[in-house]
């Protein structure tokens, strides 16, 4: 499904200094693979799952590297084609919900819109499906969390957002940066198992970018450890 080959991205300060945040790393992402990324703060395990997206702004760019998704290069085509990529293709969930969702804008609303830029349904079809997809990621009464505002939501329930909107299109490949960073331990595990169970039927692959080896070896079932923005070793 994904192969990265080479893959180098940098970030150059104003003094002329230049950070290797990923230096030459290859990852292989099967079908239904469940695959942690481990290691310390700083090591590059983030900038990786951004650079996949093609999410790298200045003063950071891809140096080098081909990242292929079902035999296509990420890294070839145009930025237009991209946006059918992100989302529909290959979604990404972020450690901090709440400055990811717009706190001015209700949960359905977002939820609705992200289906929207991908499907042509109608208002009241995306709607349906927004309120389908609060059910599935078990938030509790979702016609009534439709129609309210992220702070309006604990912690646990706005990442179950943050995962429905991530699910909404279909998406083959999930990213998750660091998405139980914030939250307790209960809801750390309650989220795990939710990523667990949607990976299991929708048979979509899951990167879990993270720092937490406890839940990387509990849930994954391949481990790459990284360092100083290389792979330095692999758990299969």
């Amino acid at each position: 499904m994904l192969e990265i080959k080479g893959l180098s991205t940098h970030y150059y300060a104003d003094d002329g200094a230049v950070v290797k945040a990923v230096d030459g790393i290859d990852l292989l992402v099967g079908k239904g693979d469940f695959i942690g990324v481990v290691g310390p703060s700083g090591c590059g395990k983030s900038t990786l799952g951004s650079s996949i997206l093609r999410l790298i702004s200045e003063p950071g760019k891809i140096i080098s590297g081909n990242i292929y998704f079902n035999g296509i290069d990420l890294l070839s085509i145009s930025q237009n084609d991209m946006w059918k990529v992100r989302g529909k293709e290959i979604s990404m969930i972020f450690q901090d919900p709440f400055t990811s969702l717009n706190p001015v804008i209700t949960i359905g609303e977002q939820i609705s819109e992200t289906i929207g830029q991908h499907f042509k349904v109608s208002g009241k079809e995306a709607s349906k499906r927004a309120i389908e997809l609060l059910a599935k990621v078990e938030i509790d009464d979702p016609f009534m969390r439709y129609k309210q505002y992220p702070h309006q939501l604990s912690g646990g329930m706005r990442q179950r957002v943050m995962i429905a909107i991530a699910i909404s299109c279909g998406a083959r490949l999930l990213i998750a940066d660091e998405p139980t960073t914030a939250l307790d331990v209960s809801t750390q595990a309650s989220i795990m198992e939710l990523l667990e169970k949607l990976r299991a039927e929708q048979g979509m692959a899951i990167i879990f970018i993270s720092h937490n080896m406890r839940l990387v070896k509990k849930y994954c079932k391949k481990i790459a450890i990284m360092k100083n923005g290389k792979i330095i070793g692999r758990i299969y």
